[in-house]
């Protein structure tokens, strides 16, 4: 896929997904759920507190007879809830509202109702660039500290789990660090060299790599590099979270690009929408959970 307007049009012909929202008594969170019901992608189930719930929905236009809410008051028990509902099959994604992050991932890695499948659970985020010539994925940013190479490879398997949905049956991968050669004095590169050497299966690897070789072909041109990957990646693996965060903020900040973000690792697709979010970074999120939801019950 090149484009989001792909993304939510293949999530909408797969038919209506139900979203769970622990804890959506949140303006924007309430916002981008309605939006994405407006376009056909979810149905919403809310839990929270009833009360702040409806009048939200009051002031923001939004009808009470579209959505079912789940009145809970503690944090804990809208994450709890929200999680059982999507474990039990009643809903087909999580979505976090005002309820804080930590609070709501012990839930999903609940070993009784959770939803853990992978060793790890990480952070993609999808970019829609004007100058490159696909969907492009970036991770981690967001939760993985410094792993290390079996976490890494994990986090990679994750991401798969996204451009499989995009149909890519091989994607390309590229481990990214701060020059092409392995140096024993940069942690990145060796680790770079191992994970290639080991392989995953449905994934074409490539590195270490400096980024421009991972997207620009004639940069890997001039340094001599044949692999596929070369000018040609769909996922980029950051060597930490320093270096993800720091290009998931470049491409978000300074380029011209749309985004999307989801937590995989999963049973299911985890929404986690910021409120410095553009309203087209939401409804991305949510049509790209839309449309990893389809391949993961797969």
């Amino acid at each position: 896929m090149k484009t989001f307007d792909e993304v939510l049009q293949v999530a909408k012909s797969y038919g209506k997904k139900t979203v769970a929202v622990a804890m959506a008594e949140n303006r924007e969170v309430l916002e981008a759920v309605e939006a994405a019901r407006k376009e056909e992608i979810i149905d919403g189930i809310l839990v929270g507190n009833k009360e702040k719930i409806l009048a939200l929905m009051e002031e923001l236009g939004i009808k009470e007879e579209n959505y079912e809410i789940i009145h809970k008051d503690d944090k804990q028990a809208c994450a709890e809830t929200a999680v059982k509902l999507v474990s039990s099959g009643k809903a087909h994604m999580l979505m976090k509202g005002l309820v804080d992050t930590n609070i709501l991932l012990k839930e999903v890695l609940n070993k009784e109702y959770g939803l853990r499948k992978s060793p790890v659970l990480s952070h993609v985020a999808v970019f829609e660039i004007p100058h490159y010539h696909k969907l492009l994925l970036v991770t981690d940013a967001a939760m993985n500290i410094a792993p290390d190479v079996d976490q890494k490879i994990a986090i990679i398997k994750n991401a798969m789990s996204i451009t499989r949905s995009f149909g890519i049956e091989e994607a390309k991968v590229a481990l990214l660090a701060a020059k092409e050669s392995v140096s024993e004095k940069m942690p990145a590169t060796v680790a770079a060299a191992e994970i290639v050497e080991r392989g995953i299966e449905g994934a074409i690897l490539a590195g270490p790599y400096a980024l421009d070789n991972a997207v620009s072909k004639a940069s890997a041109e001039i340094k001599g590099l044949t692999s596929p990957v070369a000018g040609d990646a769909d996922i980029l693996l950051a060597p930490q979270i320093e270096a993800g965060n720091i290009l998931y903020k470049s491409l978000g900040f300074l380029t011209d690009s749309r985004v999307a973000g989801t937590i995989v690792g999963a049973s299911h697709p985890i929404v986690l929408t910021s409120r410095a979010d553009s309203e087209d970074a939401k409804m991305n999120s949510i049509a790209l959970a839309a449309l990893l939801a389809e391949e993961l019950k797969e």
